[in-house]
């Protein structure tokens, strides 16, 4: 039996001995208010850095501490969505027939922005993904027959000018770029028209599009036009994007190149000339296997996304990282998530706008904090990785920030 106890109490002590080790590879072992703000670094190279958050992350202090430390752009996960912002009730009421929100929660999170001096990106106003199927019928009730076209023309475009007006005029110049229109590339051949260069998407897991059902084939050039007309009557400093996901691969990205010549033909200036409707691309930048280490920290990608960089502002359209998760979902790959950080500041980032030009605007990060503790079929732990984040679960800061620290500084 003293054998046994003596192997035991030598186990102990051996996984008490690793334990440390295992914790360093992963936390920096400094807070995050021993650091500068990492946005103050970015800005020396042009671009902002940004987070996101959503309401409940307002009862998240040591989140929002984190965020509003080292951030000066935030988006909104879900609150400033069509779906989210719609009310039903107030539309069924509205004496001129259009569509009414409620803006509470995301008035909230704008107050909280504005307050802590930090732009926010508007997103998204146009979406079909999840969108409230009441919109588009008539009385605003799934009851009656859809509405005809050119009533949700009207409606459309009223949405559009009532909420970035709501914004502008209760929050001005906060909200400093929109994504108006959202996922509209399919991605594959089964989900748009042969005959379609923009690849636009006619269905969605199985699901019709309704914009392009409903609105029309031109829906997306449309939405860009009430955009563009509304900012321009509120003589708002706007700047209106195009988001996707995989928008560094080949073929998505011809399919955005076409979408966006299509937008910026779609209108003429007096003297008639094109007018341009879209300022630039928000390339949503989940890198890695979708709830899987299958395809994670590959170089590769920090290639495929300096050079779609290069070849939007080529077209001249600006570029916005949004949404960005390094992906990882082994633990006993920190050194080499942190390393993949690192390089994709220094080689992707900081390089693009090192000729003068300001090709990359915005490097806006989702991924923040680790999430291992979700079960592994909940989306978040698919959709960011469990282990992708710049901050652990606790909100301790890891060796992945502290690479993309050292690199902002030009520290080795």
């Amino acid at each position: 039996m003293s054998i046994l106890i003596r192997i035991l109490v030598l186990i102990c002590v051996v996984v008490l001995c690793l334990f440390p080790v295992f914790s360093t590879a992963e936390s920096s072992g400094k807070a995050s208010e021993e650091y500068d703000p990492l946005f103050s670094l970015a800005e020396p190279f042009g671009f902002k850095l940004g987070g996101c958050f959503s309401f409940d992350d307002l009862n998240r202090p040591a989140y929002l501490a984190f965020v509003s430390r080292h951030f000066n752009s935030l988006t909104c996960t879900n609150e400033t969505k069509a779906y989210s912002l719609l009310d039903q009730a107030a539309s069924q009421k509205s004496e001129d027939g259009m569509p009414r929100m409620n803006y509470m929660r995301a008035d909230r999170m704008l107050t909280y922005a504005r307050a802590h001096n930090i732009g926010v990106r508007g997103h998204v106003l146009v979406w079909d993904a999840y969108m409230t199927p009441w919109f588009f019928h008539e009385g605003y009730d799934v009851k009656n027959p859809v509405t005809d076209q050119e009533t949700m023309r009207v409606r459309l475009a009223s949405y559009i000018e009532q909420v970035v007006t709501h914004f502008e005029e209760n929050f001005p110049g906060v909200i400093y770029c929109w994504d108006v229109v959202n996922e509209a590339i399919g991605d594959s051949a089964a989900e748009y028209r042969a005959d379609d260069p923009r690849h636009l998407r006619t269905a969605r897991n199985g699901g019709p599009n309704p914009f392009l059902d409903y609105v029309g084939d031109d829906y997306v050039e449309y939405a860009f036009l009430c955009a563009r007309d509304t900012a321009e009557k509120l003589g708002a400093d706007i700047t209106l994007f195009y988001n996707d996901y995989n928008l560094f691969q080949p073929e998505k990205r011809a399919a955005a190149l076409k979408l966006a010549e299509s937008v910026n033909s779609y209108a003429l200036n007096a003297d008639g000339s094109s007018r341009k409707l879209i300022d630039g691309i928000g390339m949503q930048g989940y890198l890695g296997g979708y709830g899987s280490q299958s395809g994670c920290l590959d170089p590769n990608l920090i290639r495929s996304v300096s050079d779609s960089i290069a070849l939007y502002h080529s077209h001249g359209l600006e570029v916005q990282l949004t949404e960005m998760a390094v992906r990882n979902y082994d633990p006993d790959k920190a050194p080499e998530h942190a390393a993949f950080y690192e390089k994709l500041f220094r080689e992707a980032f900081m390089k693009a706008n090192r000729d003068g030009s300001r090709p990359l605007t915005a490097v806006c990060i989702w991924g923040i904090v680790d999430c291992p503790q979700l079960p592994h079929d909940n989306y978040t732990w698919k959709l960011n990785s469990p282990y992708g984040g710049l901050i652990t679960e606790k909100y301790e800061v890891k060796t992945s920030f502290d690479a993309v620290y050292h690199t902002l500084k030009g520290e080795e």
